[in-house]
């Protein structure tokens, strides 16, 4: 039987062997790993919901966009929907971005050597959660800090633990500190606030923004740049025509998404590519095992920044949930990778710099790399 252990380390064999479904013991429920299985599952919240009192985020923020279905979610999520539109990500955030961009890489140019998820990523994500949120009088470290604690509560329930106090206690000061940023006026939560969410409910939304917007871009950036520094070929490519940075950013996302799974529970008993799924039975749709399917992508487990069809993976999910964050991620990505191939070109990876990691979310506790120091 395979373990919650090696799930975390390497799902994507036991994924391969059971695409396109297979019923997990350790997870206590049913794996979908094949790409047009998840698209069904994600596309019908009627039969598979996240409206359920096991799903891990609402456990420790309440519920909010990401834990509820019908008109009730879109009653959430809509007051979000035009400021993180494209041409409003554009807008409100690239100058920011940039800036901030620019001075995490000015910051380690002259070291030689760094961890660049704690030193660009990391940092990048977090300023910008912070900035779009109106935290950004709080101390980033601060917000680091809540989303760890946070961040670690959930990936605990989903592997069946309970939530922590550490969790409860980092969701009370973030509480605390969104209600009192609701009066800024240009900040996305004033916004949300202006368009009837109450404060709880803008808070919650807050938290599932700030949770998504650092866990999935710091592993977005994190996975590219460990895709390119262990595929010399690849980094080749890239270094000489930066105009791929974007598909290389893709095929990372799609060979392995920051966010590997969502998750569902059924409505009703249903027959899913030949499994019979009963009511109330736990429906985790593997993202990871959706952009590994041979029958969309040959050749799966290669990274390739050529790739002519990267970007139908489903990094990003699909249907009503689908991220709504996902222009801003990739603006951070695209920023980010640029800098740091243009302004340290000879990128050098530490051998014993680790893989990515993780049941939920996936990506490397460390990028550690070296350059020369012209």
């Amino acid at each position: 039987m395979t373990t919650v252990a090696e799930l975390e380390t390497d799902p994507h064999p036991y994924l391969a062997r059971i695409r396109p479904v297979g019923f997990s013991d350790a997870l206590g429920g049913w794996v979908v790993a094949s790409r047009a299985l998840a698209m069904e599952v994600m596309r019908d919240p009627e039969t598979f919901t996240v409206d359920d009192p096991r799903f891990s985020t609402a456990q420790v923020v309440g519920p909010s966009m990401l834990s509820l279905d019908g008109s009730v979610h879109g009653e959430h999520r809509a007051p979000f929907e035009h400021p993180f539109s494209l041409a409003q990500t554009r807008a409100r955030f690239t100058s920011f971005v940039l800036e901030e961009t620019d001075r995490l890489v000015s910051a380690i140019e002259l070291l030689g050597a760094a961890d660049l998820r704690t030193t660009v990523a990391g940092p990048l994500s977090v300023a910008v959660v912070a900035y779009s949120l109106g935290l950004d009088r709080t101390d980033a470290a601060t917000v680091l800090d809540w989303y760890q604690d946070i961040s670690s509560s959930v990936s605990g329930i989903a592997a069946g633990l309970p939530v922590t106090a550490e969790g409860a206690a980092a969701f009370a000061k973030l509480h605390q500190h969104v209600a009192g940023s609701i009066d800024h006026s240009d900040s996305l939560i004033a916004e949300a606030a202006s368009a009837g969410l109450g404060t709880d409910e803008v808070v919650a939304n807050a938290a599932v923004l700030m949770f998504g917007g650092i866990e999935t871009t710091e592993g977005m950036i994190t996975n590219c740049l460990w895709h390119l520094l262990t595929n010399p070929s690849q980094l080749a490519l890239v270094l000489a025509d930066h105009s791929l940075i974007p598909n290389a950013i893709e095929e990372s996302l799609r060979l392995e998404p920051a966010a590997a799974v969502v998750d569902r529970y059924a409505t009703r008993d249903v027959s899913l590519g030949g499994a019979s799924v009963k009511r109330g039975d736990f429906v985790s749709v593997s993202l990871a095992g959706a952009n590994r399917d041979p029958a969309v992508f040959p050749d799966p487990d290669r990274y390739d920044v050529q790739r002519d069809n990267a970007r139908r993976h489903l990094a990003f999910a699909s249907g009503p949930h689908i991220c709504l964050g996902m222009h801003l991620a990739r603006l951070e990505a695209v920023s980010a990778i640029t800098a740091l191939l243009t302004r340290l070109p000879d990128l050098r990876l530490d051998p014993a710099s680790p893989p990515p990691h993780g049941l939920v979310f996936r990506k490397p506790s460390a990028v550690d790399v070296s350059w020369t120091v012209a």
